[in-house]
């Protein structure tokens, strides 16, 4: 996403567009991010068309608001800077909740050779087939929007069979219980998902549930080193 995209929205979040529509007509966004009335304009609609703002034009301009992902690029945005200026190397995250049963996708995208591939040269190891689901815990939703924002370890989308599979990112953790500690695992946050964002997804070489006994509603504790 280019420079001028991410510092529009910062502009128009300063206008309060996130709490709620504000007002205001191309010229006034002209003057606010220091550009010509067309360009303003133009930044409206590409904003518009990305899906980042929501805009009803009126007789005498707009009324503009952010929507759900301009927010959550502007806290991704917000995460990276924190990690340059205020991160600590090798911190370790603990994640925690409760084992629910998964929309049951997991399956079919583990054992697809272009993400089994990365998997085991990235993390060094082939998923069992299957994700362990965890519902996270009010603390460590906080702890995930953080993750987030991290680099991790870039996994690639890519094209099979005349369709396009997205990317997204993992982060190697140990999975934690009353059972057993220290099974070498990894959380992924698919660029694109059907979960909400209290629901993080766990790979493992190891079928979880089988080794270590696990049920639905069980705790687990993830701990994550980023």
């Amino acid at each position: 996403m280019s420079k001028d995209i991410i510092d529009s929205l910062k502009k128009l979040a300063l206008l309060g567009a996130i709490a709620q529509p504000v007002k205001l007509s191309s010229g006034q966004f002209a003057e606010a991010i220091k550009s010509s009335v067309q360009t303003a304009a133009r930044r409206l609609q590409e904003l518009e068309r990305e899906g980042l703002v929501h805009r009803r034009i009126i007789a005498d301009g707009q009324w503009v608001i952010l929507t759900g992902n301009g927010i959550a690029r502007l806290k991704s945005e917000c995460y990276e800077y924190q990690e340059i200026f205020f991160s600590t190397p090798n911190i370790e995250l603990e994640l925690g909740g409760r084992l629910i049963t998964g929309l049951g996708e997991g399956q079919y995208y583990t054992t697809l050779m272009g993400y089994k591939r990365q998997f085991k040269t990235k993390l060094g190891f082939n998923p069992f087939p299957g994700t362990l689901n965890l519902r996270l815990d009010s603390p460590s939703i906080s702890l995930r929007k953080k993750l987030a924002g991290l680099s991790g370890v870039e996994i690639a989308g890519f094209e099979s069979e005349n369709r396009t599979f997205g990317g997204g990112k993992c982060f190697t953790c140990k999975i934690m219980c009353d059972r057993a500690e220290g099974i070498k695992s990894a959380i992924i946050l698919p660029d694109r998902t059907h979960y909400p964002e209290d629901v993080v997804e766990i790979i493992s070489p190891v079928y979880l549930r089988c080794e270590l006994k696990l049920i639905d509603g069980d705790e687990i504790r993830a701990m994550v080193m980023v």
